[in-house]
Formats: structure tokens, sequence, C-alpha cells
């Protein structure tokens, strides 16, 4: 006989409904469940398109547009851009992210498919449960590929070439999770090269020395523009952070199915790692700043707000409860990506006297 709960429920019944309600959570963080909200009131048919391409909640959309917005403001902070030109730059960026997140969503899940079907938070994730086919999904990223591809279009000319070393990134990433331990850096790589598009899209070489340019001076000793490689690499250092935190949702299925992360690889001792990370980003954003003389508001918005909002996801987020890596993750990478927007965004205001 089962014996019975407080509540006055059999022993396994009150299990089977915890594992139940503890799946259907997992299920809405990126699992491939979401359904709530405004993707409730899409036809069925698009919902598994939505939930291939993570657009609910949008933080995967916006994790890949903050980037790209960051070199257009920061482009239009070095050559004293017109506003009109920011905000149509902007627009444009926004609409070639959509189209690459939906790309690289789709491609990611259709190689990861044959390990999702084996960990419970990816089990329900539209190919392994079935709602999209491999030659489904394989059209969808194809089709969003080409959209995103169409924006290159509309940016300077000579601008398309710069997109190849994402292109390539973005291909290799669901293989760097089964290659090394630092696949973080990888993504962080793809998803900083954003910053480097949106310098193009401004009209800024965002190389000025070694074989990709020929810069006068001390930065011709530089393959990119010093201020922009300082802004990159605290991007890459901000994606390791933040996704550092999303792996360990999995981290215990990962290792039983041979996947690889900097959370596989450290563990229990993430944290330690994630402050120096942490602390290398903010001395690039100072550096950034300091580079370009910028105003003390950009350092306490972007390196301030970097410190506060990275540095309570690192110090609260229990990284061996699934839950709270997910609403850290969820929440938290807004916040630091809205204060080096905002910080990049109040030097540009500063300046504008002086266009």
């Amino acid at each position: 006989m089962n014996e019975k709960t407080g509540n006055g429920k059999p022993q396994s019944a009150a299990a089977e409904e915890t594992t139940a309600f503890q799946n259907n959570a997992l299920a809405q963080q990126y699992g491939g469940g979401h359904a709530g909200g405004w993707v409730g009131r899409l036809p069925s048919s698009w919902v598994p398109y939505v939930q291939l391409a993570r657009l609910s909640p949008p933080a995967a959309l916006f994790l890949i547009y903050f980037p790209h917005f960051f070199g257009i403001i920061l482009a239009a902070i070095i050559q004293r851009s017109p506003v009109a030109q920011v905000l149509r730059m902007s627009l444009i960026m926004l609409g070639g992210s959509f189209f690459f997140s939906n790309a690289a969503h789709g491609w990611n899940d259709l190689i990861d498919a044959p390990v999702d079907k084996s960990i419970p938070r990816t089990s329900k994730r539209p190919i392994p449960r079935g709602a999209i086919s491999p030659r489904a999904a394989f059209i969808f990223t194809a089709t969003q590929a080409i959209g995103a591809a169409s924006f290159l279009l509309l940016l300077p000319s000579g601008s398309a070439i710069y997109a190849i070393p994402n292109i390539i990134g973005t291909y290799y990433y669901p293989w760097a999770k089964r290659h090394t331990n630092f696949a973080q850096l990888v993504l962080g790589f793809c998803l900083a090269w954003g910053i480097i598009m949106g310098s193009c899209a401004m009209g800024l070489k965002p190389f000025t020395g070694g074989p990709f340019g020929g810069g006068n001076g001390w930065k011709q000793f530089f393959w990119a523009e010093p201020s922009t490689a300082c802004l990159f690499l605290a991007c890459i250092l901000w994606t390791v952070i933040y996704d550092s935190i999303y792996a360990h949702q999995d981290v215990k299925d990962d290792i039983k199915v041979g996947l690889k992360s900097i959370a596989v690889l450290l563990r229990d001792r993430t944290k330690p790692f994630l402050w120096l990370s942490l602390s290398c980003m903010l001395a690039l954003l100072y550096t950034c700043g300091s580079l370009l003389n910028m105003n003390i508001a950009f350092h306490v918005i972007a390196a301030g707000g970097s410190a506060l909002s990275l540095g309570a996801m690192i110090a609260n987020v229990e990284l061996k409860d699934s839950a709270s890596c997910w609403w850290w993750f969820r929440y938290g990478f807004w916040l630091a990506g809205g204060a080096i927007a905002g910080g990049l965004l109040s030097e540009y205001v500063l300046l504008w006297p002086a266009f």
C-alpha cells in the first residue's frame, strides 16, 4: 500500500504530479513547449516554428540584436553620425537579426535533435517531439538564412564579406558543444560579431591595420579599431557569463550524453570563473570608453550597470537549480544589455551639440 502525504494523496501520485510540474516548467525554459501569451493566438500550425525560433520570450532575438545595436551606436559616436542614419541602420539590423536568429536557432535544433530527445528539458522541442520534421526544419532554416542575407544588400558596399566569419561560426556552433568545453566562447564570438556588422552598417571600417586595413599612426598595429575591439571582447565575456549559467540547467544530462561546456568543465567551480570574467568585461568596457574620451555617464551606466546586474546574477543564481538558472538568464541578461546600450546612447546624446 502506498503511504499518503499530508494532503491525503499517495506518495507515488504526489511524486508523479511533482515530476509533471517540473517537466512543464522545464518546457518553458526554451524547452520547446512555450505556447502562452501571444503565441496562443496564432494558428496552431505556426506555433512549432515560433518555438523552434525561440521567439517567445524574445530573449534569443535580442541577445543577437544587442551587439549589432552596440556597434551602430559606437560607430555613430566615433563618426558623429546623424540621428536619421542611426535610426535607419538600427531598423535594418533589427530586421536582419530577426531572420538570422530564426535561422541560427533552427540550425542548432536541427543538428541537436538526436541529443535533445534524451534530455528532459529539450525533449519536447518541435523536432524531437515530431511537431516539425527535419526536412521542414531545414527548409525553414534555409528560408530564414536567405531572409537574413537579403538585409546585407541594404548595407554599404563591401559590408557583406564581413559576415563570413559569423556565418562560419554559427554553422559550427552546434558541433562545438561536442568538441570543446569552451563552446560558450564560440557562441560569444558569433554574437559579439554583431558589433562588427553594426560598425559596417554605419560605414565605419572595423579593421584599421593588419591584412584587413591600412590605418595610420599607432592604429596600424591593431587589426581592429581599438575601442571596437574592446567592446567586442567585452561582449564575448558577457555571453560567456550568461550562457554558462544557462548551461547549468542541463549539466547532469549533458555529462550523460557527452556534451561539453564551461558548466560541465567547472561544475561547482563555475562562479569564481564568472567573477573573473565579469572583472575582465568591466575592464574592457572602461578601456573602450577611455579610448574615445567618453563622459562619466558611459562608465556609470554601462560599466556600473553591468557590474550590478551581472554581479547580482552571479551572486544569487543557484547553479544546481534549473529554474534559478533559467530565471537569471531570462531576466539578468536584459539588464546588462540595457546598461551597455544606455551607456552608449548617453554618450551619443551628449555629443549632439557637436554634430
